[in-house]
């Protein structure tokens, strides 16, 4: 059985999240004690304890993510699992790229907490609030997505953001594009479309700005060959190479996630089981829509680790 682990993106975020990871093995703690230290603040106690409201500002949801995956991560690990020996490609759903690339050894976990707190200010500032937004086309195919973006943007910036699975294409742009896109799409037959209560819109040219405050930031940090391949977002294939992977990580900011294609490409090179390492269910969802012969697991308990290490 070929195996790829994945790791959740923003959206996944709950309070709560980890906590019996931590309290069931010290590796685990140790992760979020790590990000704690290299953000200079308890961002553990805001992801067990905190507010919902403020866990999910995207400057506190990315690195908190990012913490639970690579602890979910570091339990099997202490269970016995080798990550290059049992997994033959990693993944991520945006953000759950720099939490793969932790989990194949490419950045540090503290590197990768640093970064994504600066990715998530960034991503935050590049747009006033108000000025950009992204909705959800539901039962639309890609090209048809794509098609009524450009079609809505009429001068303004309209593009197909997240390509999630075949009945799932988020746009993203200009506030006033992306409403005329759901009302587009709901021409064009789709089944429901609606607009995404984020902050601000992710991956299209509105976040040129924290695009270049993404470059200089990686510029200042060590960037490891990973151990296993990951495939990218913005390419939807396997890389392996440290130099590349600085480059596709700013490219990532304003480009879209090819989710459906790269889950269409892990099975195109024989993976059969995907484990989502982290918090949620979301990703295993949009996998089975993708490609319904790839098994999936969820690891985000410790009675997840064991199901899955016995399983």
């Amino acid at each position: 059985m070929t195996t790829a682990f994945v790791f959740p993106g923003q959206g996944a975020q709950t309070i709560g999240m980890g906590k019996a990871l931590a309290d069931a093995y010290p590796a685990a703690k140790a992760v979020f004690e790590e990000v704690d230290n290299a953000l200079g603040e308890k961002l553990s106690a805001l992801i067990w304890e905190g507010d919902q409201d403020q866990l999910t500002l995207t400057q506190n949801a990315q690195p908190a993510l990012m913490a639970t995956s690579l602890a979910a991560l570091r339990a099997l690990e202490s269970e016995g699992l080798v990550l290059a020996e049992r997994a033959s490609f990693v993944a991520g759903h945006s953000l759950g790229e720099y939490s793969a690339l932790a989990a194949a050894g490419s950045l540090s976990i503290s590197d990768a907490a640093r970064l994504l707190r600066t990715r998530g200010l960034a991503m935050q500032q590049a747009v006033p609030v108000g000025v950009g937004a992204m909705a959800a086309l539901l039962g639309l195919d890609f090209e048809t997505a794509r098609d009524v973006a450009a079609a809505a943007a009429q001068g303004d910036v309209c593009q197909a953001a997240n390509d999630n699975d075949p009945a799932q294409v988020v746009v993203s742009g200009h506030k006033a594009a992306v409403e005329r896109a759901v009302e587009l799409a709901k021409e064009q037959g789709a089944k429901r479309a609606v607009m995404l209560p984020v902050s601000a819109p992710f991956h299209c040219e509105l976040m040129a700005p924290a695009a270049r405050v993404m470059a200089e930031a990686l510029d200042d940090v060590e960037i490891n060959d990973p151990v296993v391949p990951l495939v990218a977002n913005v390419v939807a294939e396997a890389v392996t190479d440290a130099t590349m992977i600085r480059s596709l990580l700013v490219d990532q900011v304003t480009g879209s996630v090819r989710w459906r294609e790269s889950v269409l490409f892990m099975a195109e090179q024989g993976v059969t089981e995907i484990w989502e390492i982290g918090a949620g269910k979301a990703l295993s969802g949009m996998i089975r829509r993708i490609e319904k012969s790839i098994a999936c697991k969820a690891v985000g308990t410790p009675e997840d680790v064991a199901s899955a290490l016995n399983g």
